[in-house]
This record gives structure tokens, C-alpha cells and sequence, in this order.
């Protein structure tokens, strides 16, 4: 412990009668204590998390204290003791009750053993005042439900409190008390080293525990309706997380990864496929890097993520981390071996279950010559570049009269395949570009109606994590993009097919089939046009070969599955996010720290796109927005 040092009486009673007076009024509270301690209150709740231990000698309590919307660490009980009076007063008298979590560590690993030291259980001491006793069940038993990985929580009641302090904050102060004491299992035994992965874990699966106490707690007094315990969470972003925010968002802002991956010189590359007899791999030139991934993965890893004190941020910001990683890695191994299996890593390979859809789609459909009508030139019924960019414009125009902060940048490209691209708050559009007039207005509810749109309402979130999109939300993003073209009425059985046949061809490169072999597959089995097989094709083996483009499919059905068992389609406009973050997003809003998505997508105020999305609400399959499209 540290050594006592004398209190300056007269700032204590000042900065205690400031706490009050915040308190009182529904402000956030974050001072730092004299003694090197914290009070956090982010909002008025009935509890209080503490932890009373020299800084650093219990880093783990000290992380699932931290971890709450109101927590307490300091060195000392006598400088604890007048901050919770104050606390508990104010409190006590807007709710009624009040209640505190006093978190800390044991001295030792008790069931420790050098035989079997994984096999064993670890111990979690939970002592409780009588009022609390229902609320540390609640805790007990959440510890105990809790998956294990490493060793398994043994919870032990005790009647008797591990220090003076809980009797004298229950008996001096009147407050409802628990008092959780774990062993330090993260430590690894002999040495002053961690495990770094079971300290997350273990701080994760306590600090829910006391969640749910303090839910019990309040149900129990009926003092506040929760849609979850999650709700109790934080709900005001501490400057850390908005300076780890930053700094990832910086580094993904580095570079653009599609475009780096993406050949300049597809007309010619084709040209050069033909000349060539289908038989070999066409040469592909791509943009030169403008930077450094060394540099940037080193810049990368520089963040530090210790002091964000949420849990979930904590995960959502590490998961970002490693995918930005990942990407690096890809653009580093650009036209090598290794690209592909970089990208096998980063966006899965293709499950036997998906390629089983793909080609029943393609079974369905193989009268259908996809992208033949491509072919014919800009003649009646065809957009080029130039009408798809007017028809792009007038749409952002829309979105503008319903929010003003939708500012688009649309550029017409020469270094682009045939197609249009979405680029942060950026449109991007080939020259080349030739589609049947009808699927305009679906191509572009799927690039602005999706892609642009929930950069912008993820851009209103407050943080910029949710306009460049949580790790692995491409897959969804793509589902939903797609899923937008059905409400819009323009899923065409080509488009699907090309959708298949993505797979297909993305299965076929992942197998170490060639360029030519995947082409003349696709040509000879699917009857594809030779130059939408081409860009198809392009796309699976651009950089080396990409397995990104089997996650359209893949997201439509994830996404349909999600809505046939109820799901909400809501959440997913509030910014780029993946199905696997539905929860978590879920539990954010309840918390409070996002906001509803400032605009929604067009295509739904109309009465047809409502009746499509209700039929996929009953089960649908892809096939069935072809068959059942018009209402």
C-alpha cells in the first residue's frame, strides 16, 4: 500500500460538493483523485463499482471496475470512504437504494497445481450484505453459466467479508454490498508475466457478472426498466476511445484496398486474353503503392487499446486492428503466392453449403446468357457512363433533401473495369460501363442506397468506426447492397447469376485452377458472355487472386436467414457493420451510444419495396426474387 498522505480537507469538501452538484443535475462525473485514483459516473445509476488496491498491484479487478458506467479505484479506504458517502447520498435519494461492487483480487491461486495446472478450477469468493443476497446470486450464478476455456469458475459464498471496509461501508454507511474476490489466473505461476487472452476473458466474464447483479438489484426495487443488463453499460465515449478511434481510422484512411488490388488496364488486358487464344493469363497492371505497409503496420500496432475501459470497444476495436492488418498483409504480397492465402484468411473460403446454392442458382438459370445485352453497345435500352452518372446525381440529390450531410463525390474512371465502385464518400464509375437501362436504378440502390448511405449514417455515430465499417462487415454489406436491388424492384436473372457464378469461379481459383481454366469453365458450363466472363474473372484473380467476391451470396443468404427468423433490418443502416455485430450493436443502442440512422434508404418508402421485404420476412430463397419480384 501506498503511504499515507495528509488531506487537504478544505479542496476534498470543494471538489466533493462539485461531484454533488453534477450528480444532481444528470451530468458525467470523471475526476482524478489525489491518492492517483478515479471516479467515473457517466450518468445517475443506483451503484457504484470499486476496487481499493495500490495502483497496478491488481490489474485485473482494476479492469472490470473500470469497465462500468460508474466505478470507483483508488489506493486507500479512508479516501474511498468520504467519495461513496457523497455518492451513496445523492443516489440513495434519487432511487432509494443504492448499491456497491467492491471487486478485488485474492492473494493466491488456492487450487493451483503443478501436475494439471489448466485442469484445475480457479476460485471466486462472493460475500454479500443480507439486503444484496439475491443480487449476488445473480452474480454467483452468471460466473458460473460462463463458458470456460482455460480453467473453470468454482464460486464460494462466505460469510464473512474480506475486509473491514465492506462491514463498514454496510453497516457506517447503509449502503447494499457485494464483495467479489477472485484468483489471479491471468498470472502466469513463478513469474511476474500474464496470459494476455485469459486476462480479457476473465475480466469480460466478471464484469457481465456484475451487470447482471446490479440488474437484479434494480428489478428487485423496480427502480428502472431494462431491455437487457447490457443496458447498464457505459453510454458516454471517454477520450480514449475517441483517440484509438482516430487512430485507426487513420491508418485505414492510408489506403484504398479495392482499388490497390484492382487492375488499370482491363480493356487491354482482354484484348491481350483473346489475341492470345484464351490460353494464358493476361497481363494486369495495377496502381503503384503510396506507402510504406511496414510503416504502417508499425503505426498500426502502436495503438494502444489499455485505456479504453469498455470491454466491447475493446473487442470491436481489436478485431479492426488485425483486419486492417490483414489487408496490409495482402497489399505487401500483391502478384505473389501468397496473396491468395491472404485473402482466404480474410474472407473465408467457400463452404461446401454456399457452393451448393451457387450452382443450384446457376442449375435454374442456365438458359440465361448473362451479360450478352452488355454487348451491344450504347444503343436503346442500354446506359453508358454518362446516364448512369445523371441518374446517380439526381438520386444523391434526394438523399441531400432529406440530409444535407450526403456530400458525393462522383468520378468517371478510365482505370477501372466495367462497373461502379464505392470509395469512402466517393462514386466511382468506369468509362466502360454499358448495362441494360433497367438495372440502373437497382445498381444504384445498391451502391448509393447501401455502401454510401451507411457511410454517412455511420459517419453520425461519433465514431468513425462505423462509416469504415467493423471488421468482416463487407459479407453483409454485400448481401444487403444486393438485397436492395430486389426491393427496388430490378433482381434480373442475370444479375443473380453472375452473383453464382462468382462462386463458382471463387471456388475454382481457391482450388489452384488457372485464369484460362476458371474462364472457360464459366463459359462452357454457365454460358456466360466472354466479356462478362472476363471482368468476372478479372475480379477473382486481381492481385493474385481475391476471394472477396463469394461473399455477396453469402451475406443475401445470411441476411434472408436473419430476416425469416425475425430479425430487424433497421440496425444494419445505422452504419457498415457485420451480421456477427447484430448483438453488440444492439446492446450499444440500448446503452445509448448510438443513434438511430439519420436517414433510411429510399428504395423502402415505396409500397412495393415494403411487400418484398415482408415475402422474404415469410422465407425466401434467392431464386425467389426472381420468381416472386413484382408484388
Amino acid at each position: 500500500m501506498t503511504s499515507a498522505k495528509p488531506i487537504n480537507r478544505e479542496k476534498q469538501g470543494e471538489w466533493l460538493s462539485e461531484i454533488l452538484a453534477c450528480i444532481r443535475e444528470g451530468k458525467s462525473v470523471r475526476r482524478e483523485l489525489p491518492e492517483g485514483g478515479r471516479l467515473h459516473i457517466d450518468r445517475p445509476l443506483p451503484f457504484l463499482c470499486i476496487h481499493i488496491a495500490e495502483d497496478g498491484t491488481e490489474p485485473a479487478a482494476r479492469d472490470v471496475a473500470q469497465a462500468n458506467a460508474s466505478y470507483l479505484v483508488t489506493s486507500r479506504a479512508s479516501e474511498a470512504i468520504p467519495i461513496i458517502r457523497v455518492v451513496k447520498q445523492v443516489l440513495k435519494e434519487r432511487f432509494g437504494v443504492f448499491m456497491l461492487l467492491d471487486i478485488g483480487e485474492l492473494s493466491q491461486d488456492r487450487f493451483l497445481t503443478d501436475d494439471a495446472p489448466f485442469l484445475q478450477p480457479f476460485e471466486v469468493s462472493v460475500w454479500s450484505s443480507a439486503d444484496a443476497t439475491q443480487a449476488a446470486d445473480a452474480f454467483s450464478v452468471a460466473v458460473t453459466a460462463s463458458e470456460a476455456r482455460f480453467r473453470t469458475p468454482r464460486v464460494l459464498k462466505t460469510d464473512a467479508a474480506p475486509s473491514i471496509d465492506d462491514t463498514q461501508l454496510t453497516e457506517d454507511l447503509g449502503c447494499s454490498v457485494i464483495a467479489v474476490r477472485f484468483a489471479p489466473v491471468y498470472r502466469q505461476p513463478g513469474s511476474d508475466d500474464i496470459y494476455p487472452e485469459l486476462r480479457e476473458r476473465l475480466v469480460a466474464m466478471l464484469f457481465d457478472a456484475g451487470l447482471r447483479a446490479f440488474s437484479s438489484f434494480i428489478e428487485i426495487h423496480q427502480i428502472l426498466k431494462l431491455p437487457t443488463h447490457r443496458a447498464l453499460g457505459r453510454k458516454v465515449f471517454i477520450d480514449a476511445v475517441s483517440k484509438v478511434d482516430r487512430g485507426i481510422d487513420d491508418i485505414a484512411s492510408t489506403f484504398d484496398f479495392l482499388l490497390a488490388v484492382t487492375p488499370i488496364n482491363a480493356e487491354a488486358a482482354f484484348e491481350e486474353f483473346k489475341a492470345g487464344g484464351r490460353r494464358t493469363h493476361p497481363t494486369f497492371l495495377y496502381r503503384p503503392l503510396g506507402l510504406s505497409v511496414e510503416a504502417i503496420k508499425r503505426k498500426l500496432f502502436s495503438i494502444s487499446f489499455e485505456h479504453l475501459e469498455d470491454p466491447v470497444l475493446y473487442q470491436l476495436y481489436r478485431e479492426k486492428q488485425q483486419e486492417l492488418d490483414l489487408q496490409l498483409s495482402l497489399l505487401s504480397s500483391r502478384q505473389s503466392p501468397k496473396f491468395v492465402e491472404f485473402g482466404r484468411a480474410l474472407y473465408g473460403p467457400v463452404e461446401r453449403p454456399l457452393l451448393d446454392e451457387a450452382k443450384t442458382i446457376l442449375a435454374a438459370l442456365a438458359s440465361n446468357k448473362a451479360g450478352r445485352d452488355n454487348e451491344a453497345g450504347a444503343q436503346e435500352g442500354v446506359a453508358d457512363c454518362f446516364q448512369i452518372e445523371r441518374r446517380a446525381r439526381a438520386m444523391i440529390a434526394a438523399y441531400q433533401r432529406r440530409w444535407a450531410d450526403c456530400e458525393v463525390s462522383i468520378e468517371l474512371r478510365d482505370d477501372l473495369p466495367s462497373g461502379l465502385m464505392v470509395s469512402g464518400h466517393r462514386l466511382l464509375i468506369a468509362r466502360s460501363t454499358l448495362i441494360d437501362a433497367r438495372r440502373v436504378e437497382p445498381l444504384l440502390s445498391h451502391e448509393i442506397g447501401v455502401h454510401l448511405l451507411t457511410y454517412f449514417n455511420g459517419s453520425a455515430q461519433g465514431l468513425r468506426l462505423f462509416r469504415s465499417g467493423l471488421s468482416g462487415y463487407e459479407g453483409m454489406q454485400e448481401g444487403l447492397a444486393v438485397f436492395a436491388e430486389y426491393l427496388s424492384g430490378g433482381m434480373t436473372a442475370e444479375r443473380l447469376k453472375l452473383i453464382a457464378g462468382r462462386v463458382v469461379g471463387c471456388a475454382a481459383m481457391l482450388d489452384g485452377a488457372t485464369f484460362a481454366e476458371t474462364y472457360a469453365m464459366l463459359i462452357g458450363e454457365c454460358n456466360f458472355s466472354e466479356a462478362a466472363t472476363f471482368n468476372l474473372v478479372l475480379r477473382l484473380y486481381r492481385g493474385g487472386g481475391l476471394a472477396k467476391d463469394a461473399i455477396y451470396l453469402r451475406g443475401l443468404l445470411a441476411l434472408l436467414d436473419h430476416l425469416e427468423k425475425g430479425g430487424a433490418l433497421e440496425p444494419f443502416w445505422m452504419g457498415k457493420i457485420a451480421a456477427s455485430h447484430f448483438t453488440v450493436m444492439q446492446e450499444l443502442a440500448d446503452r445509448g451510444l448510438l443513434r438511430l440512422p439519420a436517414t433510411q434508404p429510399i428504395f423502402l418508402d415505396n409500397p412495393e419495396g415494403h411487400a418484398r421485404l415482408e415475402r422474404a420476412r415469410s422465407g425466401m430463397r434467392p431464386l425467389d426474387m426472381i420468381q416472386r419480384q413484382e408484388p
